[in-house]
This record gives structure tokens, sequence and C-alpha cells, in this order.
């Protein structure tokens, strides 16, 4: 999964294997993404970078780029 650099106006664009989640403005919205790709205990995930790139920020950061 990437989380791609914040937009401009907020939140995070989300893809998985190319494919386009969504985009998150939260923590909260990213765990639903994990969970809806099939990764039910995303809670351990979101920090590991094996499973969550954080493309261009630092990770849990939403505001515009």
């Amino acid at each position: 999964m990437i989380v791609h650099p914040p937009l401009h106006g907020g939140g995070r664009r989300v893809t998985v294997q190319g494919k386009d989640l969504g985009v998150a403005h939260s923590d909260r919205q990213l765990l639903e993404f994990l969970r809806q790709a099939g990764l039910p205990e995303a809670e351990d995930l979101i920090d590991d970078p094996e499973w969550v790139k954080w493309d261009g920020r630092p990770a849990h950061i939403y505001g515009g780029g």
C-alpha cells in the first residue's frame, strides 16, 4: 500500500498495486482502507514499511502539500 504525498486541499491518496482506494484524511480512514484491502489487523501494519509506504512526507501527516 502506498500513502501518497498530501494533496493541496488535504488528505493523501491511497493505492494498492496501482488500484486507487481513495483519499485518507486521517489514520482512522487509512486503517479502514487497510481493512478493506483484506488486512484485519491494520493497527499493527500502519507503521510497518513492509506493508505501508508513506511517500513524500512523514507518516501520519495529512495536511495540504
